[in-house]
């Protein structure tokens, strides 16, 4: 099970995130973000930003219904979301080190080229692989 406080630590151990400031967590790299508190709408209430689920970016919309139909208790996606490569995730259901892993990925598609070779070298000083 993770929480916020797992996606912080992951999302700021990755080269060149920032974190912005938010009333949950929102972490950009080159100024795009790659994972954010769930801002929950309900019509006829004011927003709730839900810091037990991440929206991740997943690069595209084949990848976001692979994530929605092969792990449905893990993702989940609004009508607020139709037609963007982002999924939300609730973090009590997932890993942390699943967690990492969707963090990283979201971070490379988001992170220009050149700042992907920061990535891979700060992994290989880690002893992973990308």
């Amino acid at each position: 099970m993770a929480d916020a406080t797992d996606v912080r630590r992951l999302a700021l151990a990755l080269p060149h995130a920032v974190e912005i400031d938010s009333d949950g967590f929102d972490f950009r790299v080159a100024d795009k973000g790659f994972v954010w508190s769930y801002p929950e709408r309900r019509p006829g209430r004011p927003r709730v930003i839900r810091t037990d689920i991440a929206v991740l970016y997943v690069g595209d919309e084949a990848e976001k219904q692979a994530l929605l139909l092969g792990e449905p208790d893990l993702f989940f996606t609004t009508s607020a979301y139709d037609g963007l490569a982002l999924v939300m995730v609730r973090l009590s259901a997932v890993t942390v080190d699943r967690l990492d892993e969707l963090v990283t990925d979201a971070w490379r598609m988001r992170a220009p080229d050149h700042l992907l070779a920061d990535l891979d070298k700060d992994l290989a000083g880690r002893g992973m692989s990308s």
